[in-house]
């Protein structure tokens, strides 16, 4: 079994996060625990939500532009099947252009 990361992007978002009513929050949340509980005891960690980050690089530092807006680390046989979880997500749903980036976690060599 292999691990992937789900990597949530919500373009023009940045760091603002989601601004929508409290109603609409809830329903969102509850759609994201429903999916967790379909995924199971796959889910390796179901992540957070991220906001406020720095981008540093050897020169300087300076507030982060991305619009990766959180993660979650599953468990799959293979890619197929991680895709398989994605595909009804209900990120996909979320406003705000809404996408997942499904990528494969490599095993470190010799750890």
């Amino acid at each position: 079994m292999s691990r992937f990361v789900f990597i949530y992007r919500a373009a023009g978002r940045g760091q603002s996060g989601l601004d929508l009513p409290a109603e609409q929050l809830d329903a969102i949340n509850q759609e994201w625990l429903a999916w967790s509980q379909r995924v199971g005891d796959r889910m390796v960690d179901f992540g957070n939500p991220l906001a406020s980050g720095t981008r540093v690089t050897p020169e300087s530092e300076s507030p982060s532009s991305s619009d990766v807006v959180g993660y979650t680390i599953v468990e799959a046989d293979d890619l197929e099947a991680a895709l398989d979880l994605a595909r009804d997500h209900p990120h996909l749903k979320t406003p705000g252009d809404c996408t997942i980036d499904v990528q494969e976690a490599q095993p470190v060599p010799g750890t």
